[in-house]
């Protein structure tokens, strides 16, 4: 049986009515020819769809709501970061966008999400647009046919084109993504940004594994060694997490989203969605060479008159992105999963230039740190010196979190304990004075420092602690020289160096205090006193 004579399945359960023109389980190939018969798209000359989103290049944090019921208004983080929306909003917006989807042909696609069957949870998604379809075969883990069909725990209705009437809807503007624990749908709707759908339930995971699994849900990359030794990379944006985790001796379990279950990690995801802006195959080989029939392309720019990729070119967003099946990578673990992690890394790119190269930390400091998820962003692009811009995202994804950030914390704490795991904080960022001063800690340094720590070599009593942080940095690694691993030797101003790290200590004392009205955990009290 092939794919176009699949049954499209009931979707009665919606309000979507049987006459409907259905898309169903359609194949890269057949949704590529839809797209580009929609318009949706070109292809470029990689063979890769390129599309362009619309409006929005990115996720909308502000239009992203949770229904408050009687699983989620007890138990959900209620705030900025998870906005409060009614059942009966969310029941008029869903017949809306039933009634309009049904004078439309749609595409439906079954998945699933987690490769650990245990925790594996079954998705529909039901697009308005073939790229949204194939964004969703990409992404999600691809079904056996004889699980075709069948109903699913989860369903997201991602429509474009419907637009809400925020006065009578409920919404903040005529774009929302809304998630709906008790009917177990998502909502995603004047959008067609894909990052939306993807996120979406990365937030359900983030919700039910750590609520009814005792799982740890986590934003980070991850890889496995020839003898089953599996590293996770926690990091955001900029900080080398996908350069790192991308590692020729090493396979990649995933590169973004995974859960930490009883004895094992496991990707969330059956593809991987990279960032392309100044993407070449010198820097990033593995993306590179995925960018072929298939994949998907979003908001890049062609060079003039051709159907090249020009990936510095940046004048729609710097958020283009390639969305791409996880088989795309060479050495991709498949299924994904593999045993509990041995090590684990906290990156940062610190712009303060004062944070150690590598330093090893205690189960204390991993949950002070993992809550604090600091890195720090250069604030312009202006000539001469510019001060960095501190940026803390709690449990490196705060935006993604339905639970306080210290259930994550307590999670990991007890995972970290349990499995006698190493945790390492590594500063990809400056060194030897902050940014406009000091240099990028040389790529070849953190390389060398990474494998230290996964062959073993950092596993000596030659450490001294930090004087302002209290972190354990090794006096010598392969590979590195001596002074590198002191920063405070790199500054030619001592006076300076600390000065500038007691700002750095400081901000995350400020930053950390948010967490201690979480019914004052004890471990809160302990990560107080490290600041």
């Amino acid at each position: 049986m092939s794919k176009m004579e699949l049954q499209a399945p009931d979707l009665s359960y919606l309000n979507l009515k049987s006459g409907l023109s259905v898309k169903y389980q359609l194949s890269a190939a057949e949704l590529v020819k839809e797209a580009l018969q929609n318009n949706e798209g070109t292809l470029a000359s990689s063979g890769a769809l390129a599309v362009d989103t619309g409006k929005f290049t990115g996720r909308s944090p502000k239009d992203r709501f949770i229904v408050c019921d009687d699983i989620t208004d007890d138990v959900v983080w209620w705030g900025d970061v998870n906005i409060k929306f009614s059942p009966e909003n969310f029941d008029g917006l869903l017949m809306k966008m039933t009634d309009y989807l049904n004078q439309k042909t749609i595409f439906v696609r079954d998945s699933s999400a987690c490769a650990n069957p245990d925790y594996s949870i079954s998705i529909r998604v039901i697009t308005e647009t073939a790229y949204q379809n194939l964004f969703a075969k990409n992404l999600f883990i691809r079904p056996e046919e004889k699980d075709l069909g069948i109903r699913p725990e989860w369903t997201i209705i991602a429509a474009p084109g419907f637009l809400a009437n925020p006065a009578v809807d409920g919404t903040r503007q005529e774009n929302f993504s809304i998630i709906n624990f008790t009917r177990k749908m998502i909502l995603v709707g004047g959008t067609g940004y894909t990052g939306e759908i993807k996120k979406g339930i990365f937030s359900v995971l983030n919700f039910l594994l750590p609520v009814y699994k005792n799982t740890l849900s986590m934003h980070c990359s991850a890889n496995v060694g020839e003898q089953g030794d599996s590293a996770i990379f926690f990091g955001l944006s900029g900080t080398g997490k996908t350069t790192l985790s991308a590692d020729p001796k090493r396979a990649l379990i995933g590169d973004d989203e995974h859960g930490w279950g009883t004895d094992s990690i496991f990707n969330f995801e059956g593809g991987c969605y990279a960032k392309c802006v100044d993407l070449t195959l010198e820097k990033e080989p593995q993306i590179y060479k995925a960018i072929k029939f298939g994949s998907l392309l979003e908001n890049v720019n062609f060079y003039p008159e051709r159907n090249e990729v020009d990936f510095s070119n940046i004048e729609k967003t710097e958020n283009t992105r390639v969305a791409y099946p996880i088989g795309y990578i060479d050495n991709a673990v498949l299924p994904s999963v593999a045993s509990a992690p041995k090590n684990i890394f906290f990156l940062t790119a610190d712009a303060f230039g004062v944070l150690p190269p590598i330093s090893k930390l205690n189960t204390e400091q991993a949950m002070f740190h993992f809550l604090s998820g600091y890195t720090a962003k250069v604030a312009g692009t202006e000539t001469g010196i510019t001060e960095p811009q501190l940026t803390f995202s709690a449990c490196f994804g705060k935006a993604f979190l339905p639970l306080h950030p210290t259930k994550y914390a307590e999670l990991l704490g007890k995972k970290i304990e349990e499995q006698n795991v190493n945790v390492w904080l590594v500063n990809t960022g400056w060194s030897g004075g902050a940014y406009g001063v000091g240099k990028r800690m040389k790529l070849s340094y953190t390389r060398a420092m990474i494998t230290a720590a996964l062959n073993g070599e950092l596993n000596h009593n030659n450490y001294k602690q930090h004087h302002v942080f209290k972190l354990m940095m090794p006096l010598h690694c392969p590979n590195v020289p001596d002074e590198i691993l002191d920063p405070s030797k790199t500054w030619n101003n001592q006076e300076e160096y600390f000065l500038k790290a007691y700002e750095l200590a400081d901000a995350f004392t400020k930053n950390f205090k948010q967490f201690e009205e979480a019914n004052e955990p004890k471990f809160i009290q302990e990560a107080l006193k490290m600041c």
